[in-house]
């Protein structure tokens, strides 16, 4: 896909000014070999800011613009990245109860766009993502989302396995799926804190983390058939967590 050049930062000054301003950048495109303290300066600030760096040839960056790029080129983000604690305070101060989703592995821009669209409409409040190994938010993503990438908290995270400890810290259960799970996607609680990991639909869930899970469930199907669509089980489990929350509510009135 062209990149517009209203989505790129070009050179390093910018891109620092962008950096310390807090500007939502997708990745760093770096020209291999590229040193220097300014160079050092962008790498801690995008580890600070949880921003992937990835290192290219100098020809690949010429792809991109005529103007004189100084080896550096951002990519400018579609969506605003926030912080995980940041997100988990300001829904628990809303009186909500945290119900979020990760996603381990989905590259498919088309799934992550229909996911976002399910999770906004069975009230999830934030999607969280690793800064590599995911699909990019982009054009395409924000296409199938219908715009619901723009309703729904994204957390971009350098560790999911972190990520999982401070959903713990906070009292969050981690749900994953598994097919030889005893219990099915409806006997779970998920009325409770809690937050659904979803793999890639080939690989599934990284053994490290599932282990991480406190609870698994398998989506029982009528035909023996290897597995879904991603977007669509989680179109699945969401629902039941809505299905669980709305009950809930409906029985306290």
């Amino acid at each position: 896909m062209a990149l517009k050049k209203t989505s790129l930062i070009i050179g390093r000054q910018p891109l620092i000014e962008a950096l310390q301003s807090g500007k939502a950048i997708d990745k760093i495109l770096l020209q291999k070999n590229a040193s220097g303290e300014v160079v050092h300066q962008i790498r801690s600030l995008s580890r600070e800011h949880n921003i992937p760096i990835q290192l290219v040839p100098v020809e690949k960056l010429n792809g991109l613009t005529k103007a004189n790029h100084q080896g550096v080129i951002a990519i400018v983000a579609l969506v605003q990245y926030l912080d995980l604690q940041q997100v988990i305070d300001h829904v628990v101060s809303a009186g909500t109860v945290p119900f979020f989703l990760m996603l381990d592995g989905v590259t498919d821009v088309r799934n992550i766009g229909a996911i976002a669209r399910t999770a906004v409409c069975c009230g999830a409040q934030a999607i969280i993502i690793p800064d590599k190994g995911v699909g990019a938010l982009n054009e395409e993503a924000m296409k199938s989302s219908a715009g619901a990438l723009e309703k729904i908290h994204i957390c971009r995270v350098g560790s999911l396995l972190k990520a999982v400890d401070d959903l713990h810290l906070n009292g969050v259960a981690v749900y994953t799926s598994e097919m030889r799970a005893d219990k099915n996607v409806y006997d779970l609680d998920y009325t409770i804190p809690c937050c659904v990991i979803m793999g890639d639909e080939g690989r599934g869930v990284q053994p490290y983390l599932a282990k991480a899970a406190d609870a698994f469930f398998k989506i029982p199907m009528a035909a023996k058939f290897d597995s879904l669509n991603v977007s669509v089980a989680t179109g699945m489990i969401l629902y039941e967590g809505m299905k669980q929350r709305m009950d809930v509510k409906s029985v306290s009135k």
